[in-house]
């Protein structure tokens, strides 16, 4: 699908897209399913069993099943899809890990996760593949119940190929009067289906059954391989900033079988999980304190070439920047830092002062990156680009800012006389929408506000000081 041919989403309002009918509608779009396994020997034939009854066009479904180094190696049952291989693990363990092993072992245009204890509908993969026809950046999500699995004990897999195929398996238990995904259907409720959850949307994105491109899926970067929990949450917050939209697909149904290790381990679970999300997934600010602490990703990037800009204004501006009450930032410096050679030379008649200055300012702090090219991997969800050194942010200005575009949704701020704070997900939408990028597409897509610089707190550079320790020597004071 052409971009021309793929309308724009704007935030997270899904509703302006029209799929296609489930009962009328010819898919073209190939379809891998992948399952991850670690001793799912109980529910994994039901589960085949079951995709084996898909209404999906039986030539464009490929099943993958990812043995994530089993102590008894998985076998594949014979009640199963026609294309259905295996696959096992050869490095590395835990469902991440094992997800994008069988990501790279299919062939499909769409990727659908599977957790190895969902027991789908007949409809499950058509429901949410149609959105993938439609536009290549849709994350979409099943729904699900969660069952006592006794209720198919002595059933064997070609009778549940039969009850899903025929429907059922809708009846096995009552849709309306089993456990939901409490939490995420909570959030679905409470923001209209995320379409009012803007940015935040994919808080909600969990792994047990949803799909998306694979096009998508390597814009991201894929599975964080190396997460043993929390994995889905990780990719959810790349996939956004890949300019991904999240929808909920009611019509795609499963039936869970047993409650999740999450459900069982809550309060452990989540500890865990703290440590490495707060680190990873800026967008999660609870998780982060406001100050004192530095994450691997941090919530605003703000960049500034140096060249050809006095040194000590490069100074202010920085120092300021870093002086802000947001604290969760880095700064990233363009320079010909190469240039700065160890020949001797006089300090004081250096060609290159300014430059050497600044790099021996900066070279040991935590928060400020010096670069010789600028990147072109957007970090952060936001990146404040600034045009020059005549303005500074007072304390609180950036956080003023990014807290009023957060509240409002809005993808971008152009400030006169400063430059242009834009968030990475409206950039990356409209990229992969658009392929350019212009001040109206991101309006489009996001909203885009514009601004002076007095109104969201900067000031002159000249004016604007940031606090340092006295020195003056003083007499001792006598201790009581």
């Amino acid at each position: 699908m052409t971009r021309e041919l793929q309308p724009l989403v704007r935030r997270n309002e899904w509703r302006s897209l029209t799929p296609a009918p489930l009962d009328d509608w010819e898919p073209e779009k190939s379809v891998s399913v992948v399952i991850p396994t670690w001793q799912a020997g109980a529910t994994l034939p039901v589960v085949l069993a079951a995709l084996a009854a898909q209404t999906y066009p039986t030539h464009l479904l490929e099943v993958v099943v990812v043995d994530d180094g089993n102590p008894d190696p998985v076998v594949l049952p014979e009640v199963r899809p026609e294309n259905t291989v295996l696959v096992r693990v050869g490095d590395g363990w835990g469902r991440a890990n094992a997800c994008h092993t069988g990501v790279q072992a299919s062939s499909g245009e769409i990727i659908q996760w599977l957790d190895a204890d969902m027991l789908c509908f007949a409809e499950h993969v058509a429901a949410q593949a149609r959105w993938h026809h439609l536009v290549d950046y849709a994350v979409v999500l099943g729904t699900k119940r969660f069952v006592d699995p006794s209720a198919l004990v002595g059933i064997e897999p070609g009778a549940v190929r039969d009850a899903v195929a025929d429907g059922a398996i809708a009846t096995t238990w009552d849709w309306d009067a089993e456990e939901t995904h409490k939490w995420v259907e909570g959030m679905w409720r409470r923001t209209n289906d995320l379409t009012l959850a803007g940015p935040r949307a994919f808080r909600a994105h969990v792994g047990a059954t949803g799909s998306l491109t694979r096009s998508l899926y390597d814009a991201a970067g894929g599975m964080a391989t190396s997460l043993r929990l929390g994995e889905d949450m990780e990719l959810g917050h790349r996939l956004a900033e890949a300019g991904g939209v999240l929808l909920p697909e009611h019509s795609s149904r499963a039936w869970h079988l047993g409650r999740t290790h999450v459900m069982e381990h809550r309060d452990a679970i989540n500890r865990y999980n703290d440590a490495f999300l707060a680190n990873l997934v800026p967008t999660m600010r609870p998780k982060r304190n406001r100050r004192g602490r530095r994450y691997d990703v941090p919530f605003l990037e703000v960049v500034l070439d140096s060249r050809a800009h006095p040194g000590e204004r490069v100074q202010r501006v920085v120092d300021a920047v870093l002086d802000s009450t947001l604290d969760d930032l880095r700064v990233v410096l363009v320079g010909d830092w190469s240039s700065l050679t160890q020949e001797r030379i006089s300090p004081v008649r250096d060609p290159r002062l300014e430059a050497r200055i600044v790099q021996r300012t900066y070279a040991g702090d935590q928060r400020v990156e010096l670069v010789t090219d600028l990147p072109t991997t957007r970090r952060s969800p936001w990146r404040l680009t600034l045009d020059g050194v005549t303005t500074a942010p007072g304390e609180s200005a950036l956080e003023d800012l990014l807290d009023d575009l957060e509240r409002h949704h809005d993808g971008a701020a152009v400030i006169e006389g400063v430059g242009r704070l834009e968030r990475t997900a409206a950039v990356s939408r409209v990229l992969r929408v658009h392929g350019r990028l212009g001040d109206d597409e991101l309006d489009s897509a996001y909203g885009l506000v514009r601004r002076s610089a007095s109104d969201v707190g900067w000031v002159a550079t000249d004016e604007r000081e940031v606090p340092r320790y006295e020195g003056k020597m003083k007499p001792p004071v006598p201790r009581d």
